[in-house]
């Protein structure tokens, strides 16, 4: 009885392990698929419009605005923009 009994431990602990990295295989390749995944999001938005802004950005040669700047206007100015 001694002998099955061991031959049973044997044999759920071989099963827990293999168990143990099939799940740490699992997970690894849904941390891959994972980062893959975004990778094609980006690659996507970048073709799509957001890429095609992106390239007439660039092409007008816009700056990104570090400061910003307001116009005081002396005088009674709304009427000129009624007009």
């Amino acid at each position: 009885m001694a002998l099955g009994l061991l031959i049973f431990y044997v044999w759920q602990i071989n099963s827990l392990t293999g168990g143990y990295y099939l799940l740490n295989s699992y997970e690894k390749q849904v941390s891959s698929l994972s980062q893959e995944n975004k990778n094609l999001q980006v690659s996507f938005a970048e073709s799509s419009f957001l890429g095609q802004a992106l390239d007439k950005i660039h092409s007008l040669n816009f700056q990104k605005t570090t400061s910003v700047r307001y116009v005081q206007l002396s005088g009674n100015f709304t009427e000129v923009a009624k007009k």
